[in-house]
């Protein structure tokens, strides 16, 4: 069961050494990625002001945090809801330099030392739309995600987005590993099929792939881990080369 959370921010500024605080945080649990409805939403007191461009952006007004709770009061919620799991981030430096500088205030490990990877949704974007607008509103219109909620940045709205953004960018390996899922069923099938059968005695042909056809497969292979920003797992598993080698 691969358990990953789409996780987004709202500040009160754009500066987490110099004083910025987290306002609000939203977390989207997907299980084998799908959506299950067990999310997470906090607002947070920040104990600070908004900069005044921050609070336009998110529309969190210091009158509606100063009843919230402080971060040091839902560090341990958030931090059982997120532990072990693969966390999902568009423009991660930024969330995680925030949350990490909020752990280290209460003398606690960075982000990483809770989680499993932490994989930045912009990264991958840029690798699979090099030169063009990768935000997560271009990305939702270029993916036909809905955005037609979104009038305010809300962490919660935008982790949604995130999640259905994610499962898009990545819906290419997601095909990949279910037809080897269903190759290795039929495979299964046809073994049981024979059993007890003596097949000694067939001789099966092996026909050799021409150098074409193996050039065409490097090529093909290599398009689907540019595709997936170097994520696939033949390449993870050092089972070919390089895609650069191969095409």
């Amino acid at each position: 069961m691969a358990r990953q959370i789409v996780l987004d921010t709202e500040t009160t500024g754009l500066d987490a050494a110099g004083g910025d605080r987290i306002v609000e945080i939203g977390c989207v649990e997907l299980i084998d990625r799908k959506l299950t409805g067990h999310n997470l939403h906090l607002y947070i007191n920040p104990e600070r002001d908004s900069h005044p461009d921050a609070e336009r952006v998110h529309g969190l007004s210091t009158a509606f945090l100063s009843s919230k709770p402080k971060f040091a009061e839902i560090a341990r919620q958030f931090l059982d809801y997120v532990q072990g799991a693969e966390i999902i981030i568009h423009n991660a430096p930024f969330d995680v330099g925030f949350l990490n500088k909020e752990l280290e205030r209460l003398g606690l490990p960075p982000l990483s030392e809770h989680t499993g990877d932490i994989t930045d949704t912009l990264a991958l974007a840029k690798q699979i739309y090099p030169g063009k607008r990768n935000s997560l509103d271009a990305l939702c219109d270029r993916l036909d995600v809905d955005r037609s909620s979104r009038t305010l940045h809300g962490a919660l709205l935008d982790a949604e987005l995130l999640a259905s953004v994610y499962i898009n960018l990545t819906r290419g390996q997601e095909t990949l590993l279910m037809q080897a899922d269903d190759a290795h069923e039929s495979a299964a099938a046809q073994t049981l099929e024979l059993d007890g059968e003596d097949l000694s005695a067939i001789e099966l042909p092996v026909i050799a792939a021409t150098e074409s056809e193996r050039a065409a497969h490097a090529n093909m292979l290599a398009g689907i881990d540019k595709a997936s920003g170097g994520q696939t797992l033949w390449r993870q598993g050092g089972y070919i080369a390089s895609p650069e080698a191969a095409a």
